[in-house]
């Protein structure tokens, strides 16, 4: 007989603390105004951006700055990240070395674009616990999230989600996916040619990825950020699939993917009762109870841990 958890959950997941993240807000490195508004935002993590934000000519003033906010700003407890720029670009060993050496100490997780396989995540833990070593940092006290942006990711996404104990979250990258996939247009949140979602099959692989592996599935941005309602659909596309969170590319977003990836009071509630229900039938040895009319087993109350698992990591229990 299967016996249900206690709960709240651990505050670890492989190691790695489990962290609320709902509501990724990016934010140019570039724009010391925004930052500050960032930190002062109700997102779950906020991550400078070094990458996509930022014009090759002021990447040096973008990784300065990063450092700087991680540094002087108030962030409450959010999670603190900076998105570097990809392994094969100029810019890559210095965004990580600076932000490390610089503000590594106030840097929770980097965001690392367009990885290609399991060896590229190993490559950067590997240079990254050096770094740590070098700062006098504890080595693995950053994490990773990866976005899996190219076809060569999205083919080799289990290897990459074993790939390290560091990892915590991959994120589905449309953007660019779009153009690797050899989309014929820009599909940042929606497609008015093709019915349905254009992203399920590759939203549903990168989600049971990241649940085999005991991390997060994050689900990637929508370009139109003043269309609040298609943002919300493709949010709850996402969570209804499993994702714990979404990317947001405007401080607008935020609020609605704080509540589209958070339990309603209702459904809360409502967990709690099969819960209890089912751990009393437990200790009665029963392997089943029946609850306003419907049988429940084991197998079903799964589904309401989730709940309260993710009610519990969002502080909601």
């Amino acid at each position: 007989m299967t016996t249900m958890p206690l709960f709240p959950p651990p505050t670890t997941v492989n190691g790695r603390p489990i962290r609320r993240r709902r509501s990724e807000l990016s934010t140019p490195a570039t724009n010391v105004k925004m930052m500050a508004k960032a930190a002062a935002s109700d997102a779950d993590l906020v991550f400078l951006d070094l990458e996509d934000a930022v014009a090759p000519n002021v990447k040096d003033v973008a990784r300065t700055q990063a450092a700087e906010a991680l540094n002087t700003l108030d962030w409450g407890d959010k999670t603190r990240a900076v998105r570097i720029n990809g392994i094969v670009t100029p810019w890559f060993l210095d965004d990580i070395t600076d932000v490390v050496l610089n503000a590594g100490a106030n840097l929770d997780v980097f965001i690392v674009p367009k990885v290609k396989s399991a060896a590229d995540v190993v490559f950067i833990d590997t240079l990254l616990g050096k770094l740590e070593e070098k700062a006098g940092l504890v080595v693995g006290r950053i994490g990773l999230e990866v976005l899996i942006e190219e076809v060569e990711a999205l083919s080799d996404v289990d290897a990459i989600a074993a790939s390290t104990p560091r990892l915590e979250a991959i994120i589905l990258g449309v953007g660019d996916l779009a153009a690797s996939h050899g989309m014929r247009s820009a599909h940042i949140g929606t497609s008015a040619h093709y019915p349905g979602d254009i992203w399920h099959s590759a939203r549903s692989r990168l989600i049971v990825a990241a649940r085999s592996n005991g991390i997060d599935a994050i689900d990637g941005p929508f370009g139109e950020f003043r269309e609040t309602d298609g943002y919300r659909t493709q949010a709850t596309w996402a969570a209804e699939l499993g994702a714990v969170g979404k990317w947001a590319i405007h401080p607008n977003q935020v609020t609605v993917a704080n509540e589209v990836y958070s339990p309603t009071p209702e459904e809360i509630e409502r967990a709690q009762s099969v819960v209890s229900a089912m751990r009393a039938a437990e200790a009665e040895g029963e392997g089943a109870v029946a609850i306003d009319g419907v049988m429940v087993d084991a197998a079903t109350a799964r589904i309401f841990e989730t709940v309260l698992t993710r009610a519990a990591v969002n502080g909601q229990i």
